[in-house]
């Protein structure tokens, strides 16, 4: 599947989908796909055996502003790790949790580079 390289959003789109089939292919279980509360939203929710990972996926088309897991902040990891506690408060039983960051390059003529960054933060 092709995407516009300028559209943003299915550029997203399109990372997140790439990052789900990888981590599916690894071995772990899609639990949730933008889980959306009003405080923001959790690109996946996974479970990787007994552990429930909250997985941030950055796409960008190339590396003109770094690496795509380079734009996870430190702010950002505040705000997933709130939005993580809002998710477990409404999924109690959870006991390991994890954060990782799916990395996603789509180039055009080349494959998509998928990265998988486990606790990454």
């Amino acid at each position: 599947m092709l995407v516009d390289v300028g559209d943003n959003k299915a550029l997203g789109a399109r990372g997140e989908e790439l990052a789900a089939d990888f981590l599916e292919a690894a071995g772990l279980r899609i639990l949730c796909r933008n889980w959306r509360c009003r405080y923001g939203e959790l690109d996946l929710i996974a479970r990787d055996g007994p552990v429930v990972a909250f997985v941030e996926v950055k796409t960008r088309s190339g590396r003109g502003f770094g690496l795509p897991a380079e734009a996870v902040t430190f702010a950002k990891q505040a705000r997933i790790r709130r939005l993580a506690g809002l998710w477990l408060a409404e999924q109690p039983g959870w006991v390991d949790v994890r954060f990782d960051v799916v990395s996603v390059l789509l180039r055009k003529a080349a494959d998509p580079a998928i990265e998988h960054l486990r606790a990454a933060f």
